[in-house]
Parts: structure tokens; C-alpha cells; sequence
């Protein structure tokens, strides 16, 4: 099995150990295209839930001001779960895909 692959693909898979922090090194330290390709991809998808966070923080923030049912904020927890999930299974696709090609 190719390096440059089972790399590639780890940088798909660090969302389970690693966060974003192993496709950046990968991304970094790199010289080959297609891995930093691959670790650039990772990276991005990695940091897509991030985005969604300053929105949570907000719904949290403006729901603490009211005695009602904080329906923004649990809407906010929904979309950031199935984010999340979304995120993973797509780098589990990819990261399956970049070890099965030849």
C-alpha cells in the first residue's frame, strides 16, 4: 500500500483522534500535491462544526434571557449534532475511498 495514500487517508480519520491539528501538520509537512490535497480537504471539513459554534454561543446567550423554552438553542444543538455527524460519516466515505483507489 501506497505512503501517500494510507497519509491521505489518516487525515481524513484524525477527526477521530486528532481534530484538525493532523491534516495541518500533514498540509505543512508535505511535499507531495495529492496529500496536500487531501490533507486540505480534511482540514476544511474538520473545522466546518467550528463555524457553527459563535452560533450556539449566541442562542445560548440571547435564550438565558427569558423564562421561556430556549428553542433557539436546542435549535442550534440540533443543527450543530447533525453537522457534526454529516462531517464524520462524509470523512469516513473519503477516507475509505482515498485507501480502496488505485
Amino acid at each position: 500500500m501506497d505512503s501517500r495514500r494510507v497519509l491521505s487517508s489518516l487525515c481524513y480519520f484524525s477527526i477521530f483522534f486528532a481534530g484538525f491539528i493532523f491534516p495541518l501538520v500533514v498540509y505543512l509537512a508535505s511535499g507531495d500535491e495529492v496529500t496536500k490535497m487531501h490533507a486540505k480537504k480534511s482540514l476544511l471539513s474538520h473545522l466546518i462544526p467550528l463555524i457553527l459554534l459563535p452560533f450556539l454561543v449566541v442562542a445560548i446567550i440571547y435564550d438565558a434571557q427569558g423564562n421561556q423554552v430556549p428553542l433557539f438553542t436546542i435549535g442550534c444543538i440540533v443543527i450543530l449534532a447533525l453537522t457534526i455527524l454529516i462531517v464524520v460519516i462524509w470523512n469516513i466515505i473519503k477516507g475509505v475511498k482515498v485507501l480502496s483507489a488505485e
